[in-house]
C-alpha cells in the first residue's frame, strides 16, 4: 500500500545549503544548477527562494513574451516595475539594478528555454558581473535540458563559463530516500525502486494509486498515461535526434551489451557508437561495466547496461508492448509484465547491493566500492560473482552473491559455493576472504554468516 498522498521534500541537504550560502553573499554571484528533468530541481528552488528574491520559470514563448513575463514576477519585488516596456533583456536587468541598488537574487528556472528564443542572454548577464561598478545582482541559472546548460554556461567556450560560484548537477535520490516517500520497507520498498528507480517526481505519481501494479498501469502502461512516452521526452530534452539514441537504450535494455554486439546489430562500426554512447554514460541512462579489479584502458571486456531503473523497465516491458498498448490491451500487458517482473527487480537489487557496500561494515571491515566479477578459475572454467570489493586497509577481499527470492536451503549451498570459490580464484593474493550474502528471504542465520537484508541495503543508501 502507498501511503504518502502529498511529497514531502527530501535529502538535498548539501544542495540547500550551498544555494542559501550563496543567495545571502556578497552581489554579482552566480550558481548553476543542471539535470534530468523530474528530479526535484525546481522544488529545491522553492526551498531556498524568498520573498525578497525574483523567482521566474521560463516556458517556450516568444523573447518579448518572456521578458514582459519576468517583468511581472520582478514587480512583487519592485512595485510598478512591470508597467515599462522593455526591448531587451539588457534594458529590464539594467532597470531591475537601478530599481535594487542594495542587491538582489534573480532565479532563472528553465533558463535554457529563454536561451532558445535569446542566444544572446548568457552574454548578457556576463556583461552585468563584469561590470566595472559591479552588479547588484546574483542569479541562479536553472535548466532541465544538461546539453543546452553545458553550452550556454558550462562549456569553456562559454560566456559564463568560469564566473559560477556554485555548480550543482541534481541527480536522482538514492534508493533509501524511497521508504520515506512511499511509506514502503524491505522487498516492497525495492520492488517500488526497480520500477520508479530514484525519480522524485515519480514517487510523488505513484504515491496517488492503492499499488504500484496500479501506478504501473495507470501512468505507465496506458496509452494516455503521464510516463507512457517518458524516455522520448528525456531525450528530446537533450539531442535534436533522438532515433540513434533510442536504438542504443532498446538494444542494451533487451540483453545486448557488447559493443560488437550492438554495432552488428545496427549494422554500424564499433567505433562509430563509441561518442553517442559516452553521451549517454554522462546522462545517467548507461552505464559502462567491467570486471573487478581490471582497468578500462586495458580490458577489452567492457559490458554496457542500463543505469537507470525506469528507463531499464520501458525498454523491457513497455517498447516492446508499444503496438498492443495502443490498441489498448493494457490488462494484457500488464500480465506479461507481472509474470516477468521479478527478474528485474533481481538486477536491480544486485546493482543496490554492491552500491551499499561502501556504507556497510561487513565482517569488521569497512570497504571499497563494489563490482562484479567474471572470469575463469586456475583449471578454465567459467566463474562468477556479484559483489567484490577491497578492504580500505586493502588487508581483506569481500566476496559476495545476491540472491532474490530464494529459499533458505538454497542459500545455505551458495554459502558453500562462495567458500569454495574463494579457493580458486586468481586474484585473492592471499588476502583474508570475508564472504557475505545480499537476500530477501527472511529467516534465523548464524551469527558467523554476513547476511544483508533489504532494510539494511535501503537504510545504508540515504
Amino acid at each position: 500500500m502507498l501511503l504518502i498522498m502529498k511529497m514531502q521534500f527530501l535529502d538535498r541537504i548539501d544542495e540547500t545549503a550551498r544555494l542559501k550560502q550563496l543567495l545571502s553573499a556578497s552581489p554579482s554571484a552566480l550558481a548553476v544548477l543542471y539535470g534530468r528533468r523530474r528530479c526535484g530541481k525546481s522544488t529545491l528552488l522553492q526551498q531556498v527562494v524568498t520573498p525578497r528574491d525574483v523567482y521566474f520559470l521560463a516556458d517556450q514563448r516568444e523573447q518579448p513574451l518572456q521578458i514582459a513575463a519576468f517583468a511581472e514576477a520582478v514587480e512583487q519585488r519592485a512595485p510598478a516595475f512591470a508597467a515599462a516596456t522593455y526591448p531587451s533583456w539588457d534594458a529590464v536587468f539594467t532597470n531591475l539594478a537601478e530599481r535594487c541598488p542594495q542587491g538582489i537574487n534573480v532565479v532563472l528556472d528553465e533558463f535554457p528555454y529563454l536561451v532558445q528564443s535569446a542566444p544572446e542572454l548568457p552574454s548578457v548577464i556576463q556583461r552585468f558581473m563584469d561590470r566595472p561598478e559591479g552588479s547588484p545582482i546574483s542569479w541562479i541559472l536553472c535548466g532541465s535540458s544538461q546539453r543546452m546548460m553545458q553550452g550556454a554556461v558550462l562549456d569553456r567556450s562559454a560566456p559564463l563559463y568560469g564566473r559560477a560560484r556554485e555548480i550543482l548537477r541534481i541527480r536522482p535520490l538514492p534508493a533509501g530516500w524511497i521508504t520515506t516517500a512511499l511509506g514502503l520497507k524491505g522487498q516492497a520498498a525495492i520492488e517500488a525502486y526497480a520500477l520508479w528507480g530514484g525519480i522524485p517526481r515519480y514517487w510523488e505519481l505513484a504515491a496517488d494509486y492503492a499499488s504500484s501494479r496500479d501506478a504501473l498501469a495507470s501512468l505507465v502502461l496506458d496509452r494516455n498515461g503521464v510516463l507512457h512516452d517518458e524516455p522520448s521526452r528525456l531525450l528530446q530534452d537533450e539531442m535534436r535526434s533522438s532515433v540513434q539514441a533510442q536504438s542504443l537504450l532498446s538494444l542494451i535494455g533487451n540483453d545486448c551489451h557488447r559493443l560488437s554486439e550492438i554495432a552488428g546489430r545496427l549494422g554500424k562500426p564499433a567505433g562509430s557508437l563509441t561518442r553517442p554512447l559516452n553521451h549517454l554514460i554522462e546522462l545517467g541512462y548507461i552505464a559502462r561495466e567491467l570486471p573487478w579489479g581490471e582497468s578500462a584502458r586495458s580490458s577489452k571486456r567492457t559490458l554496457y547496461h542500463l543505469s537507470d531503473p525506469f528507463i531499464r523497465f520501458y525498454y523491457q516491458f513497455v517498447l516492446p508492448y508499444k503496438s498492443l498498448l495502443e490498441l489498448g490491451r493494457t490488462d494484457a500487458v500488464l500480465q506479461q509484465v507481472m509474470s516477468r517482473q521479478d527478474t528485474h527487480t533481481a538486477a536491480i537489487w544486485e546493482e543496490l547491493a554492491r552500491e551499499s557496500v561502501p556504507s556497510l561494515q561487513i565482517g569488521g571491515q569497512q570497504w571499497n566500492t563494489a563490482s562484479r566479477w567474471w572470469g575463469q578459475d586456475e583449471n578454465h572454467r567459467p566463474l562468477e560473482l556479484d559483489v567484490v570489493a577491497e578492504s580500505l586497509d586493502r588487508g581483506s577481499l569481500l566476496l559476495g552473491e545476491v540472491k532474490w527470492g530464494c529459499k533458505p536451503a538454497e542459500l545455505a549451498r551458495e554459502v558453500a559455493r562462495l567458500e569454495r570459490l574463494a579457493k580458486a580464484l586468481p586474484f585473492t593474493g592471499g588476502r583474508k576472504i570475508v564472504i557475505a550474502l545480499w537476500t530477501d528471504t527472511a529467516g534465523k542465520w548464524p551469527s558467523a554468516l554476513n547476511i544483508i537484508t533489504p532494510n539494511e541495503v535501503l537504510a545504508a543508501l540515504r
